[in-house]
């Protein structure tokens, strides 16, 4: 307040800067006070230092209501590297990839590899894992598992409450999540895509106030009516931006933010991460404080952030320098008033290399589930075998840019020289999932369509959510080849064509995330990348991101996992051939 009223200079001024007024929507220029890692004033200040912000303009620091840091594929302080440079100030993170292979310890890896960075890192509590009753994941986080957690200043509430089924059903279980965040006045996040009517307004009533998975605007809207916030999502795999700009009008962008839900490193370091969002929905007409304040303001509102999200007298001072207010670069960010990246650089990380070294060595040792996480035995041509069952088969089809899938009947395909039911003509390749957590030895068989392969084979153990083995190919050989890959680099990424790997990529922290800076995980993952190219998938698909979600039994229409392939509307496992 002394330095607010002009009784004392501030620490440091940024000045004649233009800035973003959330509540206004409009632009005003002045010069910003900071004191204590907060903004003091706003208007005409002199400062001990003075930084010239003439043309520039100055906004909240963006906040991402959802998203899964581990499907950046890289450890917390490396994700921090590369969302901090792009005005990320702020992230509300579900680590229920983590959780879903280790459990309690995967999330208290997650909280403790978060502590200390610059880039702010709230939790809301895996609500499924696993995800159904038709998903096999390494642990179970039950009711009484979670509530502990809320004692942590850092969660917030309770994450996406994807069994949408069972919540409308009454599931004990799922019941005893909802009250118990609920009595403590927790956030719950929703994710049920297509849900409407009677069935919408009971899960409303369950206390599920946010939704992420909508693809197009009636489905918004309809959820917006019934009082939930809506989340634009705009990731690597799925992409509703487009779909939902409808959104930016008033009023119904005020219950709207924007989130990522799942990106890789490249999308974040070349394309950006908020910032992106926002500078697309621009160029396709949005108004931009408007889009700024769904990217800062609305998060911070919805989460119960009163310290965030608007440049105000009393609020930390988390903001994002921005050239312009069309391109949306991000020249300067301060995380507390301080200078924390310039010019797309995170200033002062990773100097401490030994220091960064041993923090690793000490997490390893302190969640050894975390890092030890394979517990499978060998794949083998045998365990590829899929038996007949009929003259037609079911193929789960990918639809471009979207985690929705549809169900495609073809007549059964034998083509020399490939495995039993694929055919490239019509674009079908086999598809297998392995357990690999608990060594159950079970596994699901099945074909997906629309992936674009035309020989070999990729493997991932970043599955969603439970994270099993997962491999498709044109031939078993191959399946083997690049499936094994991946058990033996205890996770990862795997290609392999014409009996050779061509390129991997191993993920120790889970099975979902690397020891490597987020550069070198890029630089590899661009590698496999153009392999899969190689192998006939478009540079249009994200050949990892898209397989990823194809075992995730929640977003209909058609899954693959441990169990067989899944019809997710009806819960229930489907023969891939009758």
């Amino acid at each position: 307040m002394d330095v607010a009223s002009g009784r004392r200079k501030a620490s440091l001024v940024l000045k004649g800067g233009t800035i973003v007024n959330v509540f206004t929507e409009r632009t005003e220029v002045g010069d910003i006070a900071i004191e204590d890692g907060c903004i003091a004033g706003i208007g005409e200040y002199d400062g001990l230092i003075n930084a010239d912000m003439t043309g520039r303009y100055i906004c909240p620091g963006f906040i991402d209501g959802h998203i899964h840091i581990e499907s950046s594929m890289v450890s917390p302080p490396e994700f921090e590297k590369a969302v901090l440079p792009h005005g990320t100030t702020t992230v509300i993170t579900d680590p229920h990839e983590i959780g879903n292979v280790a459990g309690c310890q995967g999330v208290d890896y997650m909280l403790k590899a978060t502590e200390g960075l610059s880039l702010d890192t709230f939790f809301v509590m895996p609500s499924c894992v696993p995800s159904t009753g038709l998903d096999e994941s390494g642990a179970v986080l039950g009711p009484e598992d979670i509530k502990p957690y809320y004692e942590n200043p850092r969660v917030l509430g309770l994450a996406e409450v994807m069994n949408s089924v069972g919540v409308v059903a009454g599931q004990e279980d799922l019941m005893e999540k909802l009250k118990e965040a609920g009595s403590r006045g927790k956030v719950i996040d929703g994710h049920a895509p297509f849900l409407g009517g009677n069935e919408l307004n009971a899960y409303v009533c369950s206390g599920v106030w946010s939704d992420h998975e909508c693809s197009d605007a009636g489905e918004a809207l309809e959820k917006l009516g019934r009082g939930q916030w809506i989340m634009i999502r705009e990731g690597t795999a799925a992409r509703n931006l487009e779909a939902l700009m409808p959104l930016f009008e008033a009023p119904y962008y005020e219950r709207c933010m924007l989130v990522t839900d799942d990106k890789h490193p490249g999308d974040l370091i070349s394309m950006g991460h908020i910032d992106y969002i926002i500078r697309r929905a621009v160029a396709m007409g949005a108004d931009p404080i408007r889009a700024i304040k769904m990217g800062t303001f609305n998060a911070a509102q919805y989460f119960g952030l009163k310290d965030r999200g608007a440049v105000m007298p009393g609020l930390r001072a988390d903001l994002a320098v921005l050239e312009d207010l069309k391109e949306f670069r991000v020249a300067a960010v301060y995380k507390n008033g301080v200078l924390t990246a310039r010019e797309g650089v995170c200033l002062g990380a990773g100097k401490d290399m030994g220091s960064a070294g041993k923090a690793a060595s000490d997490l390893e040792a302190a969640f050894p589930s975390v890092f030890d996480s394979f517990r499978m035995d060998e794949i083998t041509l045998e365990d590829l075998v899929l038996e007949q069952k009929g003259t037609m088969e079911r193929v789960i089809q990918f639809k471009p840019h979207e985690l929705l899938t549809e169900e495609r009947l073809v007549p059964w395909q034998d083509t020399p020289g490939m495995a039993p039911g694929v055919s490239l003509e019509q674009d079908i390749v086999k598809a297998a999932v392995f357990e690999r957590h608990l060594h159950t030895g079970h596994k699901g068989l099945g074909f997906v369509g629309g992936y674009g392969l035309k020989k070999g084979a990729v493997a991932t153990s970043v599955a969603h959510d439970s994270h099993n083995l997962i491999v498709v190919g044109t031939n078993d050989w191959d399946m083997v080849l690049a499936a094994n890959t991946v058990r033996k680099n205890g996770g990862g990424l795997a290609v392999a064509a014409e009996g050779r790997v061509l390129g991997e990529l191993a993920l120790p922290i889970g099975g979902v995330m690397s020891l490597l800076s987020v550069q070198e995980v890029e630089e590899r993952l661009q590698a496999l990348k153009s392999c899969t190219r190689e192998l006939g998938i478009s540079s249009d698909i994200d050949a990892f991101m898209t397989l990823a979600f194809v075992s995730l039994p929640v977003i209909p229409k058609l899954r693959i996992n441990t169990y067989g392939v899944i019809d997710v509307d009806r819960q229930k496992q489907v023969p891939p051939s009758f």
